[in-house]
């Protein structure tokens, strides 16, 4: 794992905007695995301006969501699909036909899993993923307790995923039950993954990942087995880290 430290949250977005911005620039078919949430915000913002000052063209990249909501419609304003629109997509050159959701909305949800694998290997796989951190070491909706050979699954959403994310809807009750999410293998099977983890309430969980051994109760370190990880962490998140390092 390599930690790059930022300033703040808008120093760690404008960081990952540019590591993004290289990728993109690099590969001729680049397929970018990407996130939703607050973490990931600013770096969209910094993406959408980067494409508005300096063209930065996404006409051949490629992007695969790490996850989606069950029964609420891609065009209904709480879905992921409606949030990467906004967010980034209907503010860059990015064909429609080259992004890509799991279906929340499949009849056969079993079968929308495995289409959606068979997806990500027919693109030939992920260049560069883009992750946040939970609170308790999620990442995706994998949560704790998912084992590390889970691919594409269904997954029930636990009752603090649900709370935390009730800040994006009416209420809590509106909140979905269930979600399609990436599993951890299908993340570890990216040629490179980007973690973004911002802000003191993540301190603690940073401080468990870079500390403890891999363990399933936090998902996150999983990604220490990975051979191309990249943290870009502000200083808030990394408070607990350099502070016991300095008790040693």
């Amino acid at each position: 794992m390599k930690i790059i430290e930022a300033r703040n949250y808008h120093d760690m977005s404008q960081k990952a905007a540019q590591f993004i911005i290289e990728k993109v620039n690099l590969l001729a078919s680049p397929v970018l695995g990407l996130a939703t949430g607050g973490t990931p915000l600013g770096t969209y913002k910094y993406l959408r301006e980067d494409h508005l000052n300096h063209h930065t063209s996404y006409s051949h990249v490629y992007t695969v969501n790490l996850d989606e909501y069950v029964g609420i419609p891609p065009d209904n304003e709480h879905s992921y699909f409606s949030y990467m629109k906004k967010q980034l997509f209907d503010h860059i050159d990015i064909p429609r036909s080259h992004t890509h959701l799991p279906d929340g909305m499949a009849k056969d949800l079993s079968a929308e899993c495995h289409r959606y694998e068979d997806l990500i290997k027919l693109l030939g796989g992920i260049d560069l993923q883009l992750l946040g951190i939970g609170m308790n070491g999620h990442i995706g909706f994998n949560e704790p307790g998912t084992p590390f050979s889970s691919k594409t699954h269904l997954v029930e959403l636990t009752s603090s995923t649900r709370k935390a994310n009730a800040r994006y809807f009416d209420s809590l009750a509106t909140v979905p039950f269930q979600a399609v999410t990436m599993g951890i293998s299908t993340i570890m099977e990216s040629k490179q993954i980007l973690l973004l983890v911002s802000g003191a309430k993540k301190a603690e969980i940073m401080a468990k990942l870079l500390n403890e051994e891999t363990n399933k109760d936090t998902p996150a370190s999983v990604l220490k087995r990975h051979q191309d990880v990249i943290i870009i962490a502000d200083s808030d998140a990394l408070a607990l880290v350099k502070e016991r390092s300095r008790s040693y």
